[in-house]
């Protein structure tokens, strides 16, 4: 039971880091990290991503347009850029070091430690990779709101509030670090298979045979 149950949760905590690291890429290209509802023209509604900023309109479909300068961007626009593709790659190379470490993967079969090592190595990554995840989306979170309850702002200034892609992040976040959880709870706890156990007693028996004799 015990050999069937540790290739399933490794599966598990793979494909779960790939949904993750899928959501993760899908968010850092998505253009609504924040949205903006006109109250003069409620049939426009504007939306800015880390690359866009996009106007959805009812009967014109989206239109956007790219920013002209990496450095005119707001300060957490620039950093979750940055940490967006540094969580991108280490989610891949995530899964590239976690799949070849896979017990159902016959590639080295004989090199077990260092299958273990390649997941342990490859959860760590996927660790890595979601908290870097959520820490930009939070901080774009955070500067939405404290821009939106700014009372030096007039009340007749339009606030931006928070777009679908942060919400998507955030679940990137948590499947990457539950994946790269599973991978290395696995790793942890120790397990007797019974061909070791079978040895250890052989071998006790041998000694007792051999002290038995001795006596003699």
């Amino acid at each position: 039971m015990a050999l069937v149950y540790q290739p399933v949760m490794q599966l598990s905590g793979i494909l779960v880091s790939l949904l993750g690291w899928v959501l993760s890429c899908l968010t850092t290209y998505l253009p609504q990290w924040k949205n903006l509802n006109l109250e003069l023209n409620e049939l426009e509604i504007w939306t800015m991503g880390l690359w866009q900023a996009c106007v959805v309109q009812e009967e014109g479909g989206m239109q956007c347009k790219d920013f002209d300068s990496f450095l005119a961007l707001p300060p957490e626009l620039r950093i979750s850029r940055i940490l967006m593709f540094f969580s991108n790659g280490s989610g891949l190379l995530g899964l590239l070091l976690s799949g070849f470490g896979l017990d159902c993967l016959k590639i080295g079969e004989r090199q077990q430690e260092q299958k273990k090592r390649l997941l342990l190595f490859g959860g760590m990554l996927f660790w890595i990779s979601g908290i870097t995840a959520i820490v930009p989306v939070s901080w774009v979170a955070h500067a939405t709101v404290q821009e939106f309850w700014d009372e030096n702002i007039p009340d007749i200034v339009p606030r931006w509030d928070f777009g679908e892609a942060l919400f998507v992040g955030w679940l990137a976040g948590f499947c990457l670090i539950l994946g790269g959880s599973l991978l290395n709870c696995i790793i942890c706890s120790t397990e007797v298979h019974p061909s070791s156990v079978h040895y250890a007693v052989a071998e006790q028996q041998d000694q007792w045979s051999i002290l038995y004799f001795k006596n003699c």
